[in-house]
């Protein structure tokens, strides 16, 4: 899998994490004391990159939380249906279907036939994240 762990007392607001096999950018991130039978705590909320679901977790600050490795690649559009919009990674030559539910309206509306996206690649699933 595309994840390595890290400290979640080490994790930042705009970082990302995998809650729930889910990954998702952090929006908050709440450190709490040391009280007197435990260890210091870290509430971290987040919303997911391709649901847009609002998770959060609470755990020990020295415990292990997996965070998503990102690949991001430029794709140029080739053709596009009213349900999917067909790309071509400009690297690699791959060419793949992306549905057009997961993409942003704003995004949806800026895109034609050979115009260039941000594509990236999260855990196995690909997102449109901006035009070039």
């Amino acid at each position: 899998m595309s994840r390595r762990p890290v400290d979640a007392g080490s994790l930042k607001t705009g970082s990302f994490i995998v809650i729930n096999e889910e990954p998702c950018r952090i929006v908050e991130v709440e450190k709490s004391k040391p009280g007197k039978h435990g260890s210091a705590k870290v509430r971290i909320t987040a919303l997911g990159i391709f649901d847009g679901v609002k998770r959060s977790i609470v755990v020990p600050v020295d415990q292990k939380v997996d965070v998503p490795i990102i690949e991001k690649s430029v794709a140029q559009v080739i053709s596009m249906t009213p349900t999917t919009i067909q790309l071509m990674d400009l690297s690699t030559y791959n060419v793949y279907e992306i549905v057009k539910d997961t993409v942003e309206p704003e995004i949806v509306e800026k895109l034609t036939v050979g115009s260039e996206v941000e594509v990236w690649e999260i855990l196995g699933r690909k997102k449109v994240m901006r035009t070039r």
